[in-house]
């Protein structure tokens, strides 16, 4: 087997990347005979010549193309060593596997999560699916936790709990544009009246909280006119900025909505509540971040 200096290897490396000796020689603060005595050595014990004099530069020849080739990749993954070792010796990353229901308000997600967010090196993966999916998931202990708008439904074979978390109050949002139109509407002793006449983008029924809002509604005497039903609630939100509709979410995520999104607070949808629950799995460990966010409880 040839066997050859790495150190030589390198050497020719730096000469080839900076196009000539003398300029090999400044980048590594040594002689140009040294320089080229090391190279020359390297073809040596290789047994073909790898550089050829083109005016005051060299090229490279046929071999010394394949040659630099592989010095390339050699000294490219001698580069990242450094960080390769750095990964290696850090503290093992903690991960959070975390489903979440699609009917949701995404913007309460941070708010639920809170306590387990400052774990150090936390690694969190967030699965959005329709409810039933994820608890085949958190069944199969491919989730640690989910989060709901409603508890796991009773069912012997699967062994798992739910957590309520709290409750917020629904309220109306929407572009700036409705304001004006929400206060001529409204009466001076029902606001609630003003969803009669104006658009309204609204949660499917796969948010339990759609149901609250079709039987209040239906108590107010109140025709909506609906103009979009949406899944995902980050998507019901997009098109609200749109100024296509008025929209509910819960209390929770006022704050949000109306100084880092723009919307406007119009009005509340009284006696109406979002839900929300932590759903886990019974296990002999429960998951330490789990347990944590059970533990400290959540601020609604």
């Amino acid at each position: 087997m040839t066997t050859y200096n790495y150190k030589h290897l390198y050497y020719f490396w730096v000469v080839a990347k900076e196009g000539g000796m003398s300029r090999a020689a400044e980048r590594l603060g040594m002689a140009v005979q040294t320089i080229s005595t090391q190279v020359r050595e390297l073809e040596r014990s290789l047994g073909h010549q790898l550089l050829k004099p083109q005016g005051r530069n060299v090229v490279l020849t046929h071999a010394g193309e394949a040659a630099f080739a592989q010095a390339e990749h050699i000294f490219q993954l001698g580069e990242k060593l450094p960080d390769v070792l750095t990964a290696a010796t850090a503290a093992p990353k903690v991960a959070l596997r975390v489903g979440i229901s699609d009917g949701l308000p995404k913007l309460a997600i941070p708010r639920l999560l809170g306590p387990a967010l400052g774990a150090e090196n936390l690694r969190l993966e967030c699965h959005e699916d329709e409810f039933e999916d994820l608890l085949a998931d958190l069944a199969l202990h491919r989730l640690d936790l989910i989060l709901a708008d409603r508890p796991a439904p009773t069912n012997g074979n699967v062994r798992v709990y739910s957590h309520a978390l709290g409750s917020s109050p629904i309220q109306w949002f929407g572009h700036a544009k409705w304001a004006q139109p929400w206060a001529a509407a409204a009466t001076s002793d029902q606001s609630a009246q003003a969803l009669a006449t104006l658009p309204l983008l609204l949660p499917t029924t796969h948010s339990a909280v759609r149901n609250r809002i079709n039987q209040w509604m239906e108590k107010q005497h109140i025709q909506p006119n609906v103009v979009g039903e949406f899944e995902d609630s980050a998507l019901l939100a997009t098109f609200a900025a749109t100024g296509m509709g008025l929209f509910p979410a819960p209390e929770l995520v006022r704050d949000e909505l109306t100084q880092r999104l723009g919307f406007v607070w119009l009005g509340d949808c009284e006696g109406v509540t979002e839900q929300f629950y932590l759903i886990g799995s019974e296990r002999k460990v429960m998951h330490p971040l789990v347990k944590q966010i059970l533990e400290a409880g959540v601020v609604i």
